[in-house]
């Protein structure tokens, strides 16, 4: 099981000088990331929604260590839907943040976070689109489930995130689709222990798919956040069953990974929606992106062999 200590790896510094000093990362990171600064990723959205798929932008970085770099996170989500205003792509351009970005982690961190991401929320409603707060590790989820309800207050489409392999999830996804919530389910990217979370891919599987038929069945908007064929096709199915037309739910995926796919789903009708993160913090999301899926890792590996 490479996973676990690819994640370890993420948290490692002597780690993270080793993969960015060697000459095959960046462009094993372009396939993840396309773009380090705003002005390269505008390129991007429009290329993609001319292709008919929607997005979830992601400005990369979590080792936020001050009230200052925390603001700096505010300021560049602020930057980012300053230039997706004149695009009026609306809701086909969402933004996702990670709470720990905007000083979660810090002293005070719940009033720092939810003082530093309310302006990016409300400046995203204002030109049309949303933002989703990601899930991260399962001591921070207390405090990002309570800033989604104080956010939905004034801005009711503001999303959240829920991991299925954590076992408070399907008690969590039933509060969330009676309230009506914008919830996209993933599996979980991070390293957590048995006393919380499933371990086994077979568990992980069967929660998600019990979770996904809670969403599909509530008040909400599902966003089903997978790569894996059965688990769409299974996505598809429940809501079939639950009644939802397409407009009613959507597939999330992450750039750089099946994008076949992700045009196949959007010319069959479905909204398709592609999470594209850019900036120059990426190793943390990099190292995710390895331990998730056997593929990645091999493609890194093989790249590092032919470069090398």
């Amino acid at each position: 099981m490479l996973g676990p200590v690819i994640l370890a790896a993420s948290r490692s510094d002597r780690m993270r000088r080793l993969v960015s000093a060697a000459p095959v990362t960046k462009p094993v990171v372009d396939r993840f990331i396309p773009g380090e600064t705003v002005d390269e990723i505008v390129p991007i959205v429009r290329d993609l929604t001319d292709q008919g798929l929607e997005l979830t932008m992601d400005v990369v970085g979590e080792d936020i260590t001050t009230p200052e770099q925390a603001e700096a996170a505010r300021d560049a989500y602020l930057e980012l839907i300053d230039r997706l205003k004149p695009l009026d792509l609306g809701t086909r351009a969402e933004m996702s943040v990670k709470l720990s970005m905007f000083g979660q982690a810090l002293d005070g961190g719940h009033e720092l976070a939810l003082k530093n991401v309310r302006p990016v929320v409300e400046a995203a409603a204002e030109i049309g689109t949303t933002v989703t707060l990601d899930a991260e590790d399962h001591t921070t989820l207390d405090s990002m489930f309570a800033i989604h309800d104080e956010l939905r207050k004034d801005v009711p489409q503001t999303g959240c995130v829920i991991q299925a392999y954590l076992f408070r999830t399907e008690a969590d996804a039933r509060r969330l689709a009676d309230g009506g919530s914008r919830v996209r389910l993933v599996k979980g990217a991070y390293k957590e222990p048995a006393e919380v979370a499933y371990q086994q891919r077979h568990e992980i599987d069967k929660a998600y798919v019990r979770i996904l038929r809670t969403l599909m069945e509530g008040e909400g908007y599902p966003m089903i956040g997978s790569h894996d064929p059965r688990l769409i096709s299974i996505a598809q199915e429940l809501a079939r069953t639950a009644g939802r037309k397409l407009d009613e739910y959507e597939f999330q995926m992450l750039y750089g990974i099946r994008g076949d796919e992700h045009l196949r789903l959007a010319a069959e009708g479905h909204r398709m929606r592609v999470y594209t993160a850019y900036g120059t913090d990426w190793y943390g999301y990099f190292m995710r992106r390895l331990a998730e899926k056997p593929a990645n890792l091999r493609f890194f590996a093989r790249s590092m062999v032919s470069k090398g």
